[in-house]
């Protein structure tokens, strides 16, 4: 969740000159660099965290599946981890879109199924534990769903960054400069969100209110 959150505010911060104009191309480009250098921790630390609380939730007794459900996800995880990894080191390339595309199509498929079992349990239909005191934990997996959904956003502007950095090396460009702000202005938004969101998941994980 450090990693993560620092990830995040790291970013965050580095955003303010990737899309400053006053700012030259090439001081703007350092910046966006610093930036990816930065997001990829966050990006592990986001993938991390669903198989070590579904782990962890076993071992509680909070979430039923083990033995070898545990090991096929966590195989799985370690593709997903490559597959992001890989769209890190072909940044600002066209094999870096597409990987990071494949990444993002991972995640449309993971959150409707985090949606609807986290909901579900919540509802009391299952799979995971949700009796008196212990909805806590279906609560903090839908959230965390909720957070990809946000992330999905942020990482669609930083996608967005390398193809308006190409027509921006081509010379100036108002309408790339008004996009790269507007865009930025919603992942600023978003960007608050999701630390409300991951202050609320840290909350429910430590007082486990319900």
């Amino acid at each position: 969740m450090v990693y993560w959150l620092g990830g995040e505010w790291g970013v965050f911060q580095s955003s303010y000159n990737v899309t400053n104009p006053a700012l030259s191309l090439d001081e703007r480009r350092r910046h966006m660099e610093t930036a990816y250098r930065i997001d990829i921790l966050a990006r592990t630390g986001i993938i991390l965290l669903l198989p070590l609380g579904l782990h962890m939730g076993n071992i509680y007794g909070l979430q039923p599946f083990g033995g070898g459900y545990l090991t096929a996800m966590w195989l799985f995880v370690a593709g997903w981890l490559g597959l992001c990894w890989g769209a890190f080191f072909a940044r600002e390339t066209d094999t870096g879109i597409r990987l990071t595309k494949a990444d993002e199509a991972i995640r449309y498929l993971l959150i409707p199924a985090i949606f609807i079992s986290g909901i579900s349990s919540l509802l009391g239909h299952g799979p995971f534990e949700a009796s008196e005191g212990m909805r806590w934990y279906a609560a903090k997996l839908t959230l965390y769903g909720f957070t990809l959904c946000i992330g999905l956003g942020l990482r669609w502007i930083m996608r967005r960054w390398t193809t308006r950095f190409r027509a921006l090396a081509l010379g100036p460009d108002p309408a790339q400069e008004a996009a790269l702000a507007r865009e930025i202005g919603y992942g600023r938004l978003m960007a608050y969100v999701y630390w409300i969101t991951i202050a609320g998941i840290c909350f429910l994980g430590t007082v486990k209110p319900f």
